[in-house]
């Protein structure tokens, strides 16, 4: 499954805190951006059967992801981050001695 940071958890629970005023059924999605090879976007949308769900430590429902792309998500971690240029979402690769941490492997073995 996708790992999501801290920070990403909780800049997308900020986010949706407003859209939900309007309608407390919609949530963030992960989605292909079509027009764009290899690129994702984030955009409000309701659940659907399949969907993995990613909640807030409250229990908000913060992230919905399509079970064919949280195939492809496997092994990649979405943050949030700050520069003096910049701000949004990434999505990259998980280390992989952080993976190996994160599935109790030994790598030195």
């Amino acid at each position: 499954m996708l790992e999501v940071t801290a920070r990403a958890k909780e800049k997308l629970k900020e986010a949706l805190l407003e859209e939900q005023i309007r309608d407390p059924e919609v949530t963030f999605r992960i989605t292909p951006i079509h027009s764009m090879l290899n690129r994702l976007g984030i955009a409000l949308d309701k659940g659907s059967k399949g969907d993995q769900v990613l909640k807030s430590k409250e229990g908000i429902k913060i992230l919905l992801i399509n079970s064919d792309l949280a195939q492809e998500l496997e092994g990649m971690i979405l943050d949030y981050r700050e520069t003096s240029n910049d701000q949004g979402f990434t999505i990259s690769k998980l280390p992989s001695i952080e993976a190996y941490y994160k599935e109790e492997r030994k790598w030195w073995n």
